[in-house]
């Protein structure tokens, strides 16, 4: 059994829940946050201990930082450092920049530990048939995509001290669409050219809604459109890909649907799957990779780095 303690008990912690919950071979053993009232309530739920300093984590397998995304570098390399939990876990993004990634994977390595980036998306399955589809050449020359994902955090949201913030949140790109742009990036490998605008129609810090024009250096042009200033709800997530031997439109919640399919020599694959939140199903698959101990699911440093670097330069 695989022992995990949690850092942060905000918004993001009950997904990790309830995916180590449905996993078998992983535990919850101590959760952790600096507000003792919300770490001892999420204790209680989970009838474990629980600390306000992570420095005073001992003897787990796994450690999951959970935190605001500005504070990730700052309490990945703490951790690595400070405690003796051999693996890390650190939900998006790593880092706001290129050069705080560099310094926390030095600092990890460094200090002998294992560092697993969360990157949900690319274990959903509709996802990685297209990377499939794209890196065996069945689709042909990659001609265009569209990616939209535009989505609703109300004023709410936004009143939680670190959302919005220039220092902690980084803005649509890093906070909700990041793991969109991992998936350009993942299945589209280098960025080459890219052209965009941001909007900060909220009054916040950070971009609340951006449009780009972007090309890979494989020939992909496309868009991406990102929003979390939609009416009430949220309205869309979708991915269009265009290609020498295929269209295909994946949507839903989190692209849990094929909505069109036209691919020579293949039928539309009965892959569509119901999810009842945002996150998708990516974080069961996560942890199911720590149970099993496959730390090669994982993305490895050099395409972390690369990614991060693709997103300081749409951050605009």
């Amino acid at each position: 059994m695989k022992t995990i303690a949690l850092v942060g008990c905000g918004r993001i912690s009950a997904r990790h829940v309830e995916a180590i919950d449905d996993t078998n071979g992983v535990d919850v053993a101590l959760v952790c946050d600096k507000d003792e009232a919300r770490a001892k309530t999420l204790a209680t739920k989970l009838d474990v201990p629980y600390v306000t300093d992570y420095r005073e984590i001992r003897d787990v397998d796994v450690i999951s930082v959970l935190t605001p995304s500005g504070l990730h570098p700052r309490h990945v390399s703490n951790i690595a450092e400070l405690t003796n939990a051999p693996h890390i876990v650190c939900e998006k993004p790593l880092s706001l920049t290129l050069r705080e990634a560099h310094e926390v994977y030095r600092r990890v390595e460094k200090a002998g530990k294992v560092l697993l980036p969360v990157y949900q998306n690319r274990y959903n399955p509709l996802v990685k048939l297209i990377k499939d589809l794209i890196e065996t050449g069945k689709l042909g020359k990659i001609h265009q995509f569209v990616c939209n994902v535009l989505w609703n955090r109300n004023d709410a949201y936004f009143n939680i001290d670190w959302h919005g913030t220039a220092e902690f949140d980084g803005g649509v790109l890093y906070t909700q669409a990041s793991h969109y742009v991992d998936m350009l990036h993942y299945f589209f490998g280098e960025l080459a050219e890219h052209k965009g605008i941001g909007g900060k129609m909220r009054g916040l810090e950070v971009f609340d809604t951006l449009s780009a024009a972007l090309s890979f250096r494989n020939g992909a042009v496309g868009t991406l459109n990102t929003t979390v200033s939609v009416y009430e709800t949220n309205y869309l997530t979708e991915f269009v890909l265009i290609a020498e031997k295929g269209t295909i439109r994946l949507s839903g919640t989190n692209l849990n649907t094929i909505d069109f399919w036209n691919v020579e020599g293949m039928e539309r694959p009965d892959m569509d799957f119901t999810i009842n939140h945002q996150y998708g199903k990516g974080h069961d698959a996560l942890y199911e990779y720590v149970a099993q101990k496959k730390w090669d699911m994982f993305p490895a440093k050099a395409d972390v780095l690369s990614g991060i670097r693709m997103m300081e330069m749409l951050s605009y």
